[in-house]
């Protein structure tokens, strides 16, 4: 990886340069590299393995349609159990395998590694300070400890989270709604039954969304998440850890990490893309505004991505980002935005103690089950695909 850092610095030009390297990015700079586009990956962490921010749950849907490394994956998990405030349960089980917690800090350092033997450069610990118009692309100014430098680049992607400086910079959409999350992970913990996803629907400790216990067999996350003005999210898992004290035994297990930041829940933005660059992941908003999932809608849209790039950096041909806009995918995100503002207006348990009592009778049973377990998700981006090799003859 060193030897093609060290080729490309030194060259100053690249077709693209990517600001942020979690899956988002890291997905762009895999697909880009290998198209043999000239790619330089950013990021603040000196290692994008160093620090994860999210639970890492990848769904079927995902699971189906891309492949991702086995060994990257804890077990299948099937079951989920959606707890009321009042503690009542409702245990939802599907026949096929639906969920899978990957295991990122391995992912993220092997999809660095392709990227970097497809020819990408990498720079860590690396800050994206800004950039401005030159020519037929950028002149962006980056920082690596006290020493400031600046690449040239045709085209500029902003993976850098929900608060994007690229996207402040490129005069594109930005976050507006989003929530906090706090995580704890830990092995050892005594598995009783199937593995599971535990969520808890309880607005005095997760206001706005829930929390949750993700017991795979091999590791377990313990987490909250909500609106950061309604709650402290460290309190609130502490809060978590005694209520659940009589299901899962803590008194061996071995803290290995603690997560923690913001999950956009506002939908995908609508304009993502300009002349000079375009969003990924988080930065576009690419989260599902209910359930706050954002692993296949972040490799859905770095998918698309990838094939506009290559096609407006190779055709020049300015139309094929129109391909590329939020506005394609806010219908399919309809429903969930609508539920999202019920969870973020009524504040009381006891309509979430209503909610849970009403899903756990038969004719709303299937919308708890289909919530956790349909492919609704992001919708597929074949067709958008599929219209830019039509537009670029590719």
């Amino acid at each position: 990886m060193q030897a093609a850092w060290e080729v490309f610095i030194m060259s100053g030009h690249y077709d693209v340069i990517i600001v942020g390297a979690g899956l988002a990015g890291l997905q762009c700079a895999r697909l880009l590299a290998g198209r043999g586009l000239r790619v330089l990956l950013v990021d603040r962490r000196p290692a994008p393995h160093r620090y994860v921010h999210t639970t890492g749950i990848f769904v079927r849907k995902t699971l189906e349609d891309f492949d991702l490394p086995p060994d990257c994956l804890g077990p299948a998990v099937r079951d989920v159990i959606l707890y009321s405030p009042g503690g009542r349960a409702l245990h939802l089980s599907s026949p096929r395998d639906e969920f899978r917690v990957g295991r990122l800090r391995r992912l993220y350092a092997l999809w660095l590694e392709e990227a970097c033997r497809a020819g990408a450069a990498w720079s860590g610990a690396t800050r994206f300070l800004r950039s401005e118009p030159s020519g037929a692309g950028s002149v962006v100014s980056l920082q690596t400890g006290g020493r400031r430098w600046q690449v040239r680049a045709r085209f500029i992607v902003g993976a850098d989270g929900c608060r994007s400086t690229v996207a402040r910079d490129l005069g594109l959409d930005t976050n507006r709604e989003w929530i906090v999350g706090a995580e704890e992970v830990y092995t050892g913990v005594p598995l009783a039954g199937p593995p599971a996803f535990h969520c808890f629907l309880d607005p005095r400790i997760a206001p706005g969304y829930l929390a949750w216990v993700v017991h795979d067999g091999e590791e377990t996350h313990i987490g909250v998440g909500g609106y950061p003005s309604r709650f402290q999210p460290a309190e609130a898992l502490q809060v978590l850890k005694k209520r659940m004290a009589g299901r899962f035994d803590l008194a061996r297990a071995r803290l290995v990490e603690r997560r923690g930041g913001r999950i956009p829940v506002g939908g995908v933005l609508k304009r993502i893309a300009c002349p000079r660059g375009l969003l990924v992941g988080d930065a576009a908003g690419a989260v599902s505004p209910l359930t706050a999932g954002g692993l296949d809608p972040c490799l859905r849209l770095s998918d698309l991505a990838a094939d506009v790039i290559a096609a407006y950096l190779s055709s020049g041909d300015g139309s094929v980002l129109e391909h590329y806009h939020g506005g394609l995918f806010k219908a399919r995100f309809f429903s969930r935005q609508w539920m999202r503002r019920a969870m973020a207006t009524f504040r009381h348990p006891l309509w979430y103690e209503l909610a849970c009592g009403a899903f756990r009778r038969t004719p709303l049973r299937w919308v708890a089950w289909h919530i956790f377990f349909g492919r609704g998700s992001f919708p597929s981006v074949e067709p958008w695909k599929e219209a830019v090799r039509l537009r670029t003859g590719g």
